[in-house]
């Protein structure tokens, strides 16, 4: 199978001795490219468009590379301990890098793009919604659905999981964030949000594209995801609306909240201590607030947890005996009855499998962060305004912490596997104070779905497809992946 599918971005690199530091007055910085970055057009590791080549190629400096771009001083880190400084030990002196807070323009100051008081407050806000206790009223949700897609599906003809996990995750989205099915309004927001996600590397490179956008300077990118971002926030204003009336009706009769994400938000409020006032104060989301967290909550968690799918299904295929064992645990512990959410815990390599293939295809490939003053990081020293780079599909590929890391092992999944592992030798979800709100949510539907529709099928990879990544916000499979459902025995 492996030598009928052509992959593409799938190297790894051992972890050398890094060179010594190099000195720039009194800041030292790892080794790295010679020269300006944009010297190196027409290099194959430099294609703007896929810079995990640029990452691959910089790994061979060791624990971290710089390099510069224009005049911006540019630093990719590979070691977990220098991650984890710059997240947890130092997060303090760090804000979210550049490309990160373009995603402002279609986010706005969601959980994802905002910093400092903003981004706690959000947090503080949103946190109920995500408890788990709240979280685990929606397995059933997810079972029922995933139950309707496996009914759907005919033994003997391909279908591109890709796209199924696509359409699966939209529907358990609508549900579980609007209490809605796929409405002409949640089509609307898909559509018009994956517009604007394939305009995104250009509104990322585009030099000063916030103040062009402001300006309404006719550039026809900007044209286009103007007219795009306006219908998507047309539409998510007027069911926010919606919401806020039913919340306000049942408010006047005595009656609960309702149970999804949405309605959730709505209601929750933040007590904050008032300047001038002994009293606290409670307060929620305004309307704008609680658009750019609806945007926020809908991308993140309909593309991450179908982008993981999609690349489990092509590693199950790929490792049958791996499926094998996926297969006779479902067995033993369901007997043929769908999975409930206190299965959970009995499926542990279920739950293994998911993240053996997070490891090999992080739906979040890379995250960075900017200095926000002069900094010191493991042997390195910084100065303000650096951009610390570190991609979670390079350093789950290191063979330090995962030998023979190419390979699928759900086994490097054990608790005692974990355990001797350094914390961010693994970070699907990111870590520290901004590790990623609606972990617990992403881990109960990807197990969930994984385990519904293996109950009833194996899915086999077709031969003589081309397999490669498209690394944009999220990690997802360029040309999709072609499978043949078939009914097992």
């Amino acid at each position: 199978m492996a030598d009928s599918i052509r992959e593409f971005g799938l190297t790894t690199h051992s972890s050398a001795i890094s060179p010594p530091v190099v000195a720039k007055g009194k800041y030292r910085f790892p080794p790295g490219l010679r020269f300006n970055l944009p010297l190196y057009t027409g290099r194959r590791f430099f294609d703007p468009h896929n810079p995990i080549l640029l990452f691959e190629h910089l790994r061979r400096f060791g624990r971290a590379a710089h390099y510069r771009l224009l005049w911006n001083h540019i630093v990719v880190l590979n070691d977990p301990s220098d991650i984890r400084e710059v997240l947890v030990d130092k997060a303090q002196c760090f804000k979210k890098e550049r490309t990160q807070k373009r995603m402002k323009i279609l986010l706005g100051d969601g959980l994802i793009t905002s910093d400092g008081e903003v981004h706690r407050r959000h947090r503080r806000i949103a946190a109920p919604a995500f408890h788990r206790q709240r979280i685990q009223t929606y397995a059933d949700t997810i079972v029922s659905h995933a139950a309707a897609m496996r009914n759907e599906w005919q033994p003997d003809k391909k279908i591109d999981v890709a796209a199924e996990m696509m359409r699966l995750a939209l529907q358990i989205t609508a549900r579980t964030l609007f209490d809605t099915e796929v409405t002409p309004e949640i089509q609307t927001i898909n559509d018009e949000a994956n517009a604007v996600m394939a305009m995104y590397h250009s509104l990322v490179t585009l030099p000063r594209a916030e103040e062009l956008l402001r300006w309404r300077i006719p550039v026809p990118v900007l044209i286009r995801f103007r007219k795009s971002k306006a219908r998507l926030d047309a539409v998510v204003d007027a069911m926010i609306a919606r919401k806020q009336a039913e919340g306000a009706a049942a408010a006047r009769e005595g009656q609960p909240v309702g149970d999804d994400l949405l309605s959730m938000l709505i209601a929750a409020r933040d007590e904050e201590v008032s300047s001038g006032s002994s009293g606290a104060i409670s307060s929620g989301m305004s309307s704008q607030e609680l658009r750019d967290e609806v945007l926020t909550i809908f991308l993140a968690g309909y593309e991450t947890v179908a982008n993981a799918l999609a690349w489990t299904w092509l590693l199950l295929g790929q490792n049958p005996e791996a499926e094998a064992k996926l297969h006779h645990e479902l067995d033993a512990v369901l007997g043929g009855r769908l999975p409930a959410l206190d299965d959970l815990p009995l499926l542990p390599y279920a739950e293994m499998v998911v993240a053996e293939a997070m490891r090999l295809y992080p739906p979040a490939w890379a995250m960075g962060r900017m200095a926000t003053q002069d900094v010191s990081i493991g042997p390195y020293h910084f100065p303000k305004g650096t951009f610390l780079f570190f991609s979670q599909y390079l350093v789950h590929r290191d063979p330090k912490y995962f030998p023979e890391p190419l390979e699928f092992r759900p086994e490097r999944f054990t608790a005692e596997a974990k355990a001797g592992r350094p914390k961010f030798a693994y970070f699907p979800f990111g870590g520290g104070g901004r590790q990623c709100i609606g972990e617990s949510f992403a881990w109960m539907e990807a197990v969930l779905v994984l385990v519904t529709l293996a109950q009833r099928w194996r899915l086999k990879v077709v031969e003589d497809q081309t397999i490669a990544l498209q690394p944009k916000i999220t990690l997802r499979p360029k040309f999709g992946i072609q499978v043949i459902a078939e009914t097992r025995a």
